[in-house]
């Protein structure tokens, strides 16, 4: 019998289990998902949890729960990856599994730890995350108990997990200060490597604006050198510095400590994978998918979700001895939260910025691109049950794979 491997069970190695379940012979292949971790967290969630729109509770169920019942799961660590061998080493009980196919969904990581001064004294006390389930908790501890001063946001370095949430939580802090009566109390300073708000310059103007009337200062250019947590401060190379009260950090992304000490990896560790087909590019039986990848797309649920469309296929050509086809043209569409019960949506690819328009029906919507709506809030939070009831059982959902035109205009 062959096996159908697949590495991290999370949002793309659940998606990929469904999918590829359907379609895989169960008396010619087995199908083993192993992960280190029994807890499924939706990640998007942890943005909402600091200012008390989700409960820690919401966020997260038990993995076993979204995989299908004849797949074999196993919680364990992973040694080494081996491709050469088309075999992997797990930690538990010293196994070895050898595979015929093999996808990678290790995802990524914080590393507060490359940031010197990040994860000193301060940690978790007056320096928080909101990218981990315990960041998030205790970052909605101290929103509570911050009563005025300077919140900094700072993004350390790209690409990280969801390039919107970092704006999202600048414009729900605004709102959130303001619900409490503290908003002239409190000064909202964004930091970003970036030259502007965002990395697509229309999208990245629209949201600059939205900050000036906001009141939030916007320091561009700036990459994180230091922090020095004794005088509360963060420093870029260029030897500016950003003084703050709380400061809510995006640190570092790599990808997971198995692709480093495996060696398949590039300097992040994010494994070297064709834009176009997410096959590996050394070895023709492995695949890669989500925040793993190092293709140069938004890392980001909905990118997960039109990579697994394509993956599947290409791996069935695969298996029948075909070419895959370079269907996966980097498409993503985001909502970007902007608090006060309002949201934005873009919808962009590779070579296309967002633009304007109705999604996902051409003309009709009922959700506009680029522009803040209430419709768009209540379709940010209605993705959460979508997540759980749809996207991660590997059901069908009506929105084009490939990014389109129809409904946009310049």
């Amino acid at each position: 019998m062959k096996t159908f491997l697949i590495l991290g069970a999370g949002t793309g190695g659940t998606i990929i289990a469904n999918k590829m379940r359907q379609r895989l012979d169960p008396m010619e292949w087995r199908m083993i998902v192993v992960d280190k971790d029994a807890t499924h967290y939706y990640q998007p969630g942890f943005l909402f949890v600091p200012f008390g729109i989700y409960q820690p509770s919401e966020v997260y169920r038990p993995k076993r729960h979204y995989l299908p019942f004849d797949v074999e799961l196993i919680f364990s660590d992973i040694e080494v990856i081996e491709p050469d061998r088309n075999r992997v080493k797990l930690t538990k009980e010293n196994r070895i599994i050898h595979y015929d196919e093999l996808v990678i969904a290790t995802g990524s990581r914080i590393v507060p730890e490359e940031t010197p001064g990040l994860k000193e004294a301060g940690w978790h006390q007056n320096i928080f995350d909101f990218y981990t389930y315990e960041g998030a908790t205790k970052l909605a501890q101290a929103l509570r108990r911050f009563e005025g001063g300077r919140l900094v946001l700072n993004v350390a370095e790209m690409p990280i997990k969801c390039p919107v949430a970092p704006l999202e939580f600048a414009f729900l802090a605004d709102w959130y200060f303001k619900e409490r009566g503290l908003r002239e109390k409190v000064e909202i300073v964004y930091t970003t490597p970036l030259s502007g708000a965002f990395t697509k310059p229309r999208t990245s103007a629209v949201m600059g604006a939205l900050f000036q009337e906001r009141g939030i200062q916007l320091e561009a250019d700036f990459n994180l050198m230091e922090v020095d947590h004794a005088r509360n401060v963060i420093a870029s190379y260029d030897e500016r510095e950003v003084a703050y009260d709380l400061l809510v950090t995006i640190p570092v992304h790599m990808g997971s400590e198995v692709i480093q000490r495996s060696g398949l990896g590039n300097e992040l560790h994010f494994v070297p994978t064709n834009k176009n087909t997410l096959q590996s590019q050394n070895w023709p039986n492995v695949w890669v998918i989500g925040d793993a990848t190092d293709v140069p797309a938004s890392k980001a649920g909905s990118v997960t979700h039109f990579e697994a469309d394509v993956l599947v296929e290409n791996i069935q050509r695969h298996i029948a001895g075909l070419e895959p086809e370079p269907k996966f043209d980097g498409h993503a569409n985001c909502f970007i939260e902007s608090g006060y019960g309002k949201a934005f949506l873009i919808d962009f690819n590779y070579d296309t910025e967002p633009l304007p328009g109705k999604f996902p029906l051409p003309g009709v919507g009922p959700l506009d691109l680029l522009k803040e709506t209430e419709v768009n809030h209540w379709g940010k939070l209605m993705f959460r049950w979508v997540y759980w009831n749809l996207l991660l059982k590997g059901v069908e959902i009506p929105i084009e794979t490939q990014m389109t035109m129809l409904g946009k205009w310049n």
